[in-house]
């Protein structure tokens, strides 16, 4: 879910910086994008290492 909104906020910055929005406008969905992404960052690390480890010991096999 978080991935499809950072897609649509995505989608609607390259939308304002083709039409020419005010600058305060791009600005702000930038702003949002960014944090957007620091929350997926910061979920997708969540993870404890151990959890992580096996995981990707499962992945290989």
């Amino acid at each position: 879910m978080l991935k499809d909104l950072i897609s649509q906020k995505r989608d609607e910055l390259n939308k304002s910086i083709e039409d020419g929005q005010a600058y305060d406008v791009t600005y702000q969905i930038s702003v949002e994008l960014d944090e957007l992404i620091a929350q997926y960052y910061r979920e997708a690390t969540k993870k404890p290492i151990k959890e992580k480890k096996e995981t990707k010991e499962k992945e290989t096999k």
